[in-house]
């Protein structure tokens, strides 16, 4: 019988913290308290007529990912 074969967590690739933001779109981007660079980028981007906007990722939302 083979004893202690648990397998160990790898950290992530280059052993940084890995990260996830959550996709707003425009509208929630122009009721942000705190407006960033890439989000009134897109709003005046977006803000065209015939312009589709896809979302971006928010960096106030950003989570830990657990591994």
């Amino acid at each position: 019988m083979a004893k202690g074969n648990a397998k160990k967590k790898k950290d992530p690739a280059g052993g940084r913290t890995q990260y996830m933001m959550r996709i707003v779109t425009s509208d929630r981007c122009a009721v942000c308290p705190t407006p960033c660079a890439r989000g009134v980028n897109y709003l005046n981007r977006v803000s065209e007529p015939g312009a589709v906007g896809n979302g971006i990722p928010c960096v106030l939302t950003r989570m830990k990912v657990s591994t």
